[in-house]
């Protein structure tokens, strides 16, 4: 059964057009006679659209009219359990493939209709009819051909007097309206906004490599000497000379900024992607992204220092009730304060 296998596999190998690829995948195209769906590039490969939405979409698309397409019952056809198949139902319905609106039947009965669309983006720009598609077909009388009588010798007409017909006085035909303007229509709503930008669309320019307020030489050797030993920690993030010389003034400005050596190189090195195949740009990314902000200058402290503060009365407690009170001394509450003036009153 093996050698049998193989030896199908090399014939149909054989039979492919062109040169076969020496990586990546070879299809080995057999037609379709007969139980097959046809599915849009759009959907197989779209960018936004889990493998679990496009294979419910692929099976949606493959089942016929009037199956009942829900959770339960796509739960039972599928592996997936009910939260991922209403998870990839909620994606084709956001980007357009799967509409779910209620309908009233006569008997006021409130149904939930479903519709799939196999290309909703043809639903915005519908594309217009073919011209021989939009002429009118003949009528059946004029496709069905008339078959002529043989020509009969007929003897020439005897002329006949006619008196002349007398003109009667009829009104003027009424002026022909203006055609109005056809009213314009606003655009349809979109059926599902894209959330990820295009391929195509216009990145945004990069950050520059931060700059140090003065690059002197005691910042230049730090910085040259820091960049060459950080493959020593390290081994991916070795660097050429010109890497080097390039990334100077990002290091520069994070040594200006009083940030410590161990510190810049936990941040410049912790979990690299795998493989890294540019460790400058790597570096050059997370020296301009993750840039500490600077510290405090001696006015900036001063002012810090010389702001008001907020003085809170501390509690004390009461001699006679023992009652709790705001004051900056010891002594008595309010109430015992005005009962002892009242004794004392009433005694003198």
């Amino acid at each position: 059964m093996d050698t049998q296998q193989n030896t199908a596999l090399t014939r149909a190998l054989a039979e492919v057009p062109g040169p076969l690829p020496t990586r990546g995948v070879i299809h080995i195209t057999i037609p379709h006679t007969d139980r097959f769906t046809v599915v849009g590039n759009h959907l197989a490969q779209h960018p936004d659209l889990s493998c679990t939405a496009v294979g419910l979409a692929v099976l949606i698309q493959s089942l016929p009219q009037g199956t009942e397409i829900g959770v339960k019952a796509l739960a039972a056809r599928c592996k997936e359990g009910e939260k991922r198949i209403a998870a990839a139902l909620r994606e084709l319905e956001a980007h357009g493939y799967l509409r779910r609106f209620r309908h009233r039947l006569p008997g006021q009965k409130v149904i939930t209709r479903t519709v799939f669309c196999s290309r909703p983006t043809a639903l915005l720009h519908p594309r217009p009819r073919p011209a021989a598609e939009a002429r009118p077909r003949p009528t059946a009388s004029a496709a069905v051909p008339v078959r002529m009588p043989a020509r009969v010798h007929v003897p020439a007409p005897v002329p006949v007097a006619v008196p002349a017909p007398v003109p009667v006085p009829t009104a003027a035909p009424p002026a022909p309206e203006a055609p109005s303007a056809p009213p314009v229509l606003p655009p349809p709503p979109p059926l599902f906004e894209r959330r990820v930008p295009p391929p195509t669309a216009p990145k945004a320019p990069r950050r520059p490599l931060p700059q140090p307020s003065e690059l002197t030489p005691e910042l230049v050797r730090a910085a040259t000497t820091f960049l060459s030993d950080l493959r020593r920690h390290a081994p991916q993030f070795t660097l050429s000379e010109d890497d080097v010389r390039r990334l100077v003034p990002g290091v520069a400005a994070w040594l200006e900024r009083a940030a410590r050596p161990d510190a810049i190189r936990r941040a410049l090195t912790d979990d690299p992607p795998h493989p890294l195949r540019h460790p400058a740009k790597l570096l050059a990314h997370r020296l301009t992204e993750l840039l500490p902000s600077a510290p405090p200058g001696v006015d900036d402290l001063a002012a810090l220092a010389a702001r008001p503060r907020v003085v809170v009365t501390p509690f004390q407690t009461c001699d006679d009730c023992d009652r709790a009170f705001r004051s900056p001394t010891p002594g008595h509450c309010r109430d015992c304060r005005e009962t002892r003036a009242a004794y004392a009153q009433a005694a003198a």
